[in-house]
């Protein structure tokens, strides 16, 4: 079984000691601002060196590689590497073998992201009248994380995710209860926004586009931010106390300051106050 915390829950921290790179294999990246260069899935990136791993980690923002410093694969490299293919590697093994882990590594990647939000609502107290229901469904979503490379490219994976947003808004829904007038902003265009203070308290912000939006002492407070874009956002002094199903990547991905208030279930990124 996967490891577990104190808590008995799914520990899901990437681990690159006992992946073989297969981020930077796998997945493709376009050059732009996140990236300096074009990659193709499948592609090792010329930064990866012999051992598996990077040649510029410690300088991937200067080096023009930003969205590699944001991404995570929640424990997925580890679990295609040692588990799936049994420790053998795409570079001493077979191209079939290759080329499995390449097609394999994004369906247990997405695997391992339901396995967080699931693992987070199974956490939250007032999530409790559906903890069963979110507890058979990690333990299916587990289940498949361990399949063999056949079992998990036949996966229909939109099916299953389907499945478990059910639930997830269900959890959102009972985190956000008795909150009065609530902010419906869901999958809304916000990039760019000016929300300078805005009182964002329970919003629902589940996949809202705030790319290089103000968020500068915005109360956000409890509010559910499940897939929004926060990419370049200016969390200045904002207070996200509460605000559930953030990821550490998104909040990487964004601009803050020691004023930041986070919940619990995040880190306050280095680079907040060495500059973005």
């Amino acid at each position: 079984m996967e490891e577990t915390t104190a808590d008995g829950l799914l520990d899901l921290r990437a681990d690159c000691s006992r992946c073989f790179g297969l981020c930077c294999v796998a997945l493709p990246f376009t050059a732009s601002a996140d990236f300096a260069v074009d990659k193709a899935a499948g592609e090792p990136c010329a930064n990866l060196r012999e051992d598996f791993r990077c040649g510029i980690h410690t300088e991937l923002r200067q080096k023009g590689f930003t969205g590699c410093t944001v991404y995570d694969c929640v424990g997925a490299g580890q679990k295609v590497s040692q588990v799936t293919f049994g420790g053998r590697d795409w570079r001493t093994g077979s191209r079939a073998d290759a080329r499995r882990m390449v097609d394999v590594f994004p369906v247990v990647r997405q695997l391992h992201e339901l396995l967080r939000y699931l693992t987070e609502a199974l956490a939250l107290p007032a999530v409790r009248p559906v903890h069963a229901d979110i507890r058979a469904l990690l333990d299916e979503t587990e289940r498949f994380t361990r399949g063999t490379p056949r079992e998990l490219g036949e996966l229909d994976v939109p099916a299953h995710r389907q499945r478990v947003n059910v639930l997830l808004l269900r959890a959102s829904e009972l985190m956000r209860a008795g909150a009065g007038r609530r902010k419906e902003r869901r999958g809304a265009d916000l990039i760019g926004a000016r929300l300078r203070g805005a009182d964002l308290r329970q919003a629902d912000l589940r996949g809202a586009y705030l790319i290089a939006a103000d968020l500068t002492g915005a109360d956000l407070r409890g509010a559910d931010l499940i897939g929004a874009d926060l990419r370049d956002a200016d969390l200045t002094d904002a207070d996200l106390t509460g605000a559930f199903f953030l990821t550490q990547p998104q909040l990487d991905s964004a601009r803050g300051s020691a004023g930041t208030r986070l919940p619990a279930s995040v880190t306050r990124p280095a680079h907040w106050t060495a500059g973005f």
